[in-house]
């Protein structure tokens, strides 16, 4: 199935946690029928230390969106 949205677009969400937001796409995964959106959907990681003189830190990550919840506001030609 064809996404009508390409890296780039801006885009707005009709639902869900984020809906009314709206945000640049940074990556889309065609496999899954998803888009990764800057600064929207953002999930924190905790990373363990992989050496014992390591700390271990947290990491603020972008989880994509079902690509039917997304909008497209402005196309990058």
């Amino acid at each position: 199935m064809k996404i009508p949205i390409q890296k780039g677009d801006s885009v707005k969400i009709i639902s869900g946690k984020h809906k009314g937001k709206s945000g640049k796409v940074l990556s889309i995964i065609k496999n899954k029928n998803q888009v990764l959106i800057k600064n929207i959907n953002i999930k924190t990681k905790h990373i363990k230390p992989k050496q014992t003189e390591d700390k271990g830190y947290i990491k603020k990550i972008e989880t994509p969106i079902h690509y039917s919840n997304v909008k497209l506001i402005k196309k990058i030609t």
